[in-house]
């Protein structure tokens, strides 16, 4: 039932997309795709947070490997787009596993600065092998329209129709999964990593399959991200980046995927809402810049401390249990200090 419920909902918004990209031009064609490179990210964040209680402030690099293996593999072996995003997510999620095996006996802020260092480091891989990544310049990725839509349908429409499938099928197998007994194990281990791990469950294995997981839906959003920019460079996976998954994560409603999807829509449509109307004022070019980012912050301040569960948990407030739930922000972080101190003192 709950698949069925999922797989209804995802039709009906796939519909409700193709009409509006069809209203709505090929600005915000654009911006879908976009968007929906953002929403897949964004989700598996909020699954390694809010479910496993794992924290990430680096999961850009984890984006970087799935648009560089997007655009190596259109560039060298010229596959279909799609089979090439289903290789980058493969190929992301490889580098999670690898990743999570290595930081399994982190946690808290030792997690997040080994994280941190990933997203810090891994950029510079492009300009220490300029002969395969292009440097600051990247690497292209060739993107056409299928010939079956006919050689007028604008290429914006497909970015947007392509990305927001993905996005899609994404959040529906996620969302079976966050339902699934997985899911409910990842809950118990982020409310207690000890009694998870009494109770016979496998802490380190959960763990490491909540950053595959995580790391492959970053690939993924990666390579939607390359797709909508036709290129795969340095200068679009900076720290930054990896911020703005977070901020955004946490703005939606942590462990909510709904609130990812309203994250995403914040963290792309109100800047370039905002720096329209700087522009349209008669600000110069750094003062329009600037305008966006200290207005994202006053957004993100106003609704941590109306909504602390994020947007999507300010909205189950006002609808009641008909909405669905999300955490408290950072609340499975608070959790996990006494387990980890009861850990450290069980080894001392």
């Amino acid at each position: 039932m709950t698949l069925a419920r999922h797989l209804g909902a995802a039709v009906l918004a796939a519909v409700l997309i193709g009409i509006l990209s069809v209203k709505l031009g090929q600005f915000r064609e654009y911006q879908m795709a976009e968007v929906a490179a953002y929403v897949v990210a964004a989700a598996g964040l909020t699954v390694l947070i809010g479910l496993s209680g794992q924290i990430s402030i680096g999961h850009g690099a984890f984006m970087a490997i799935g648009a560089y293996a997007t655009a190596l593999l259109v560039l060298h072996l010229g596959w279909p787009i799609e089979l090439v995003f289903v290789a980058s997510v493969v190929i992301s999620a490889v580098a999670g596993g690898i990743f999570g095996i290595a930081a399994a006996r982190l946690r808290g802020p030792y997690l997040a600065g080994a994280t941190l260092l990933l997203a810090v480091a891994l950029p510079t891989v492009a300009n220490a092998y300029q002969g395969v990544f292009g440097g600051d310049q990247g690497e292209p990725v060739s993107v056409t329209t299928p010939g079956f839509l006919g050689t007028s349908f604008p290429l914006t429409r497909w970015q947007a129709w392509l990305g927001c499938a993905f996005a899609l099928v994404t959040l529906v197998l996620l969302a079976n999964l966050v339902h699934s007994r997985v899911g409910r194990s990842w809950r118990a281990l982020r409310d207690d990593e000890v009694a998870a791990s009494l109770a016979g469950l496998n802490v380190a294995r959960l763990q490491i399959l909540a950053f595959i997981v995580s790391s492959a839906c970053a690939g993924l959003g990666g390579a939607i991200l390359a797709m909508w920019a036709l290129s795969a460079s340095p200068g679009d996976f900076t720290l930054t980046l990896s911020i703005a998954l977070l901020t955004a994560a946490v703005l939606g409603g942590l462990g909510s995927l709904l609130g990812a999807i309203w994250g995403s829509l914040v963290l792309v449509l109100v800047p370039s809402y905002l720096s329209n109307l700087a522009s349209s004022h008669g600000l110069s070019s750094g003062a329009s810049a600037s305008v966006p980012i200290a207005a994202y912050g006053i957004v993100l301040i106003i609704v941590m401390l109306v909504f602390p569960a994020g947007i999507q948990g300010g909205i189950r407030r006002l609808l009641g249990p008909a909405a669905p739930a999300a955490a408290a922000p950072l609340s499975a972080l608070r959790r996990r200090a006494p387990a980890s101190t009861h850990q450290e003192e069980g080894t001392t």
